[in-house]
């Protein structure tokens, strides 16, 4: 889960607590006083009607309109008895006029002079009723009384209209809640994704990348430390290149004077065994500027330039081509598998630096007589490029380690080579944001292959000419 989104999570628990925590409170309390208000409003509008209706008993049309606006303003049902219990006017219409209501225990309270409230469930009318009674005095005496019913279930609904209306204010003051916690959560969260991109644009080389320095004071302290670090590795990858570039020029020139006096020295010498020892120190020059031909490589790795659209095609051609001579040499068939037509993001150096380690590796680990084949594909959007020799493979466990500096494996302890190899294919193509992998064949042999993004130009001719260079063989 990112950052943002635990924020607002937690804002949002802070919240949904202190919401449910003064709304439930509220919300009982409001229920409480509606049914307070609905009790009292009816007890009123009840001794209203009953001193209204005092000394008006005998008047027929008057109480009607009596009991007709008090029931108006109440929303139930108002009706006037005399002291007997018999009905004088109802609301309801005339149609029950003279009915006998003393068996009713609200009526009956009423008439004894005591006021009368509560709840109770009428069966003819199957509904829950709150009714309020009270008694019409007259000369001090009761001379009737008044009731009014009102339907429990219509309280009862504007105790829930009520609550909703708190839960409608909680809901909102939630979705306030969450997006000012959004906000909040955006402005902590954005810098940190901001350095991350900084640090993402650092790592595919762009050491001019610097972050942001702004929001808190710790962010602009991460900011300011990132920014303190990318500034000294960059010093320290010049420095590397630097050194790099002066050891190349440095040793290189030694090394090739120490060649050409061992070749004159060959010449002029006269005894068999003093040549096999200069011929032998030869080979030794030439492998020590292999090895040190690789280390530079490897030491340059991230030193990564421009990427552009380098034809596989072409590249393997070229490939086919240098290496041609030295297969037949040695004994080997080289074989170049047509593929179809795709361009890979590199730079044409660093491809045909990897295609020269995967040839001479498979050349010198296949027996002379066996053909090596040279082939390339497109699978999930990379460009794969494959060498496939006859050699003996892999030894159980060595899949991985064979790409590590120095490891030779079990096959390689009768070949020449510096095994640097494999280690500066890996290196090349993970500068390139691919792959490379060793593995063995079913039919014998192995496969050794490397994995390039494809460029969305297709098949597009490598505007880098540059002449190929030889690395050390694993």
């Amino acid at each position: 889960m990112s950052l943002r989104a635990r924020l607002i999570a937690a804002f949002a628990y802070v919240l949904v607590l202190v919401i449910v925590a003064l709304e439930v409170p509220l919300a009982l309390n409001v229920s409480r006083r509606v049914d307070s208000e609905v009790r009292a409003q009816a007890t009123s509008q009840a001794q209203l009607v009953a001193a209204s209706a005092a000394g008006r008993l005998g008047r027929e049309e008057e109480l009607r309109r009596l009991v007709r606006r008090a029931a108006a303003d109440l929303g139930g049902r108002v009706i006037v008895v005399d002291r007997r219990g018999r009905l004088l006017s109802d609301s309801a219409g005339p149609g029950l006029g003279g009915a006998a209501y003393a068996g009713r225990p609200e009526v009956d309270r009423a008439l004894a002079g005591r006021p009368a409230q509560g709840e109770r469930h009428s069966d003819s009318l199957d509904q829950d009723l709150l009714f309020t009674a009270v008694p019409v005095i007259e000369r001090g005496r009761p001379a009737g009384a008044v009731r009014v019913t009102q339907d429990v279930g219509e309280v009862k609904a504007e105790q829930r209209s009520d609550t909703l209306a708190l839960a409608g204010v909680g809901a909102v003051a939630l979705l306030l809640g969450l997006l000012l916690a959004a906000l909040l959560a955006g402005s902590l969260s954005r810098p940190l994704r901001a350095l991350a991109g900084t640090a993402r644009r650092v790592g595919r080389g762009d050491l001019a990348a610097r972050a942001e320095v702004a929001g808190s004071t710790e962010q602009r302290d991460v900011a300011l430390a990132f920014n303190d670090m990318t500034e000294r590795l960059g010093t320290a990858l010049a420095a590397q290149r630097e050194f790099v570039a002066n050891a190349s020029h440095q040793l290189r020139t030694p090394l090739t004077g120490l060649r050409l006096r061992l070749e004159a020295a060959g010449l002029k010498a006269t005894d068999p065994s003093l040549e096999r020892d200069l011929a032998a120190a030869e080979r030794e020059v030439d492998r020590l500027a292999r090895l040190l031909g690789d280390l530079l490589t490897l030491a340059a790795e991230a030193d990564r330039p421009a990427p552009r659209a380098v034809s596989v095609r072409e590249a393997a051609a070229a490939a086919h081509e240098r290496w041609s001579a030295p297969a037949e040499d040695s004994g080997h068939g080289l074989e170049l598998v047509p593929g179809p037509g795709c361009a890979v993001l590199a730079s044409r150096a660093d491809v045909d630096a990897l295609l020269d380690n995967l040839v001479e590796n498979a050349l010198d680990y296949s027996p002379p007589g066996t053909m090596v084949a040279l082939r390339w594909e497109v699978a999930d959007g990379y460009g794969v490029i494959a060498v496939l020799d006859e050699g003996p493979g892999l030894a159980p466990g060595e899949e991985a380690r064979v790409f590590d500096r120095f490891f030779r494996g079990a096959a390689g302890r009768a070949t020449a080579g510096t095994g640097l190899g494999l280690a500066i294919v890996r290196a090349l193509a993970r500068r390139w944001h691919g792959e490379a992998r060793l593995v063995d064949r079913p039919e014998g042999g192995a496969r050794a292959e490397v994995r390039l993004p494809l460029a969305a130009t297709g098949e597009t001719p490598s505007d880098d000419r540059r002449p190929a260079v030889r690395e050390g063989s694993a």
